[in-house]
């Protein structure tokens, strides 16, 4: 510890947590609007997911809070079940994490196919922009996605037509306007300086001075006062088979943006590596706290940990104080949070979405196989038109899909001797169920009388069906008076699971 004082250390993590407060709070409370929560559900979570993950998390410098990526999820389930079904379901998120970190699961995340994880991040991007969208303009979102795009021009014409909506949509505008120029225009000294906030204060001044009638951000005077325990009720309801596949929903899609998120880190600095099962496990607790708590769940955030790393951070120590400055500002300034517009926040979440959709990514993803592309792109499609659970699951659909035909790769080739009566089939690569149709249609060409070789050399595996087909046409084979030549103990030394035996003679 003395080491830690001596050379600096503090003083680098004291400024990182005081950037990434800068950075987590307002997103905080504009990712808890956007899930139809009240603003301080995301402060509680900031709290937590710095106080206590930041203590204990397998990724030092990884900045845990509330996260957009989830924010669909939240408003879903609070419309569709009520507030109080979120904390017994994230509280049975955070126990789902837990065990998966205890069983040190977490390194299998890692294998969620990039391009369903960029299609999900898209996708929930537009759902957010989509949502959004409506809040810049003071009025209330729609369900679904499609249906806020459809509702989106009659709410711009009311807007535009007068009243507090016009005000609030300028508020938000100028938000966005203000986050892009300072993106590309800011002074290298004043990097650490989060767009976001300067948008914040200047605004919410601007509107303060202007005594602009918007919609202002409704903090309570006590932060302890929006504490939601559940009751026994709630938890009683987690019996319902909806709440169960929504809490397994909540603890697979914030784990995998958790530990993917902790890969990028590692990425960025030269320091500890991640251990995964113990990011996993602490996010658990942490979800865990927030569900008996009534706040929002929580994941691993590439945008505070990224901004964490980028202000010299080097230990997890700026993690904490970052949630210490939340809970000390929600404690002693929450009247200077209820000055803040909402379309402001609002603002804060449009631009955020629309970073979060990179259609660029199509073309870095297509250098890997127009597959990867196309899975990317249907993930993003399918979770817009449908919901996140859908589109997701499509994406993994689709990948497996693809792994197969790519595990299935079969050359098949038939070659006539000089000799009158002979031909070999030459087998390379995996002879599975997807390339019965390739082999059926070669065995078909062969001319009857012929005594036809199976070459096994190049071939590494054959399933069931493929084996089936064999033995069908070698069995039919005499009919026209041709006959299979094959090593079958060799055979089926290639299918997996089957020892060196021998089945009955085919004739």
């Amino acid at each position: 510890m003395r080491a830690y004082f001596s050379q600096g250390l503090f003083g680098r993590d004291l400024l990182g947590s005081v950037v990434v407060f800068l950075v987590a709070l307002p997103l905080c409370m504009g990712i808890a609007i956007a899930s139809g929560m009240p603003p301080a559900a995301g402060l509680i979570t900031g709290i937590v997911g710095g106080v206590v993950v930041g203590a204990i998390a397998g990724s030092p410098l990884q900045v845990s809070g509330p996260a957009a990526g989830l924010a669909v999820l939240v408003f879903e389930l609070v419309r569709e079940h009520g507030v109080a079904a979120l904390g017994p379901v994230v509280l049975l998120a955070g126990l789902i994490q837990i065990a998966a970190g205890l069983c040190r699961v977490g390194i299998w995340f890692r294998m969620t196919s990039p391009a369903v994880v960029a299609g999900m991040l898209s996708g929930i991007g537009i759902l957010i922009v989509a949502s959004q969208s409506h809040v810049l303009m003071d009025a209330l979102p729609k369900a679904r996605g499609l249906e806020n795009f459809a509702a989106l021009p009659a709410a711009l014409f009311d807007a535009v037509g007068g009243g507090s909506g016009l005000a609030a949509l300028l508020i938000g505008l100028a938000t966005i306007a203000i986050m892009l120029g300072w993106e590309k225009l800011r002074p290298a000294r004043l990097r650490f300086v989060p767009g976001a906030l300067l948008a914040v204060v200047a605004l919410t001044a601007v509107v303060q001075l202007a005594g602009l009638d918007v919609k202002k951000v409704d903090v309570p005077s006590n932060l302890f006062a929006a504490v939601s325990l559940p009751s026994f009720a709630s938890l009683g309801g987690l019996i319902e088979p909806s709440l169960i596949v929504s809490a397994i929903t909540f603890a697979f899609i914030a784990s995998a943006e958790t530990l993917l998120s902790a890969a990028a880190v590692d990425r960025m600095h030269d320091g500890p590596r991640t251990h995964y099962d113990r990011e996993l496990t602490a996010q658990g607790v942490g979800n865990l706290l927030c569900g008996f708590l009534g706040a929002l769940p929580m994941t691993g955030v590439i945008v505070r940990s990224a901004a964490n790393v980028q202000a010299g951070s080097v230990t997890r120590m700026a993690a904490i104080l970052h949630g210490a400055w939340i809970l000390v500002f929600a404690l002693l300034l929450p009247w200077l949070m209820r000055m803040t517009p909402v379309s402001c926040l609002a603002g804060i979440l449009v631009y955020t979405g629309i970073k979060m959709v990179n259609f660029k990514q199509v073309k870095a993803l297509a250098a890997y196989g127009k597959g990867t592309a196309a899975i990317y792109v249907a993930t993003t499609v399918a979770i817009v038109a449908t919901d996140l659970l859908t589109g997701v699951l499509i994406g993994f659909g689709l990948s497996l899909f693809r792994l197969s035909l790519l595990s299935s790769r079969l050359k098949v080739g038939l070659d006539h001797h000089d000799e009158p009566g002979h031909a070999s089939l030459h087998l390379e690569g995996s002879a599975t169920f997807l390339k019965v149709p390739s082999m059926a249609r070669t065995l078909e060409q062969v001319p009857p009388n012929t005594r036809l070789r199976l070459v096994l050399d190049r071939l590494h595996h054959v399933d069931q069906a493929s084996l089936e087909l064999l033995r069908d046409w070698g069995r039919n084979a005499t009919r026209h008076g041709s006959e299979l030549i094959v090593d079958w103990q060799e055979l089926y030394r290639r299918v997996e699971g089957e020892g060196p035996h021998k089945p009955a003679a085919a004739h």
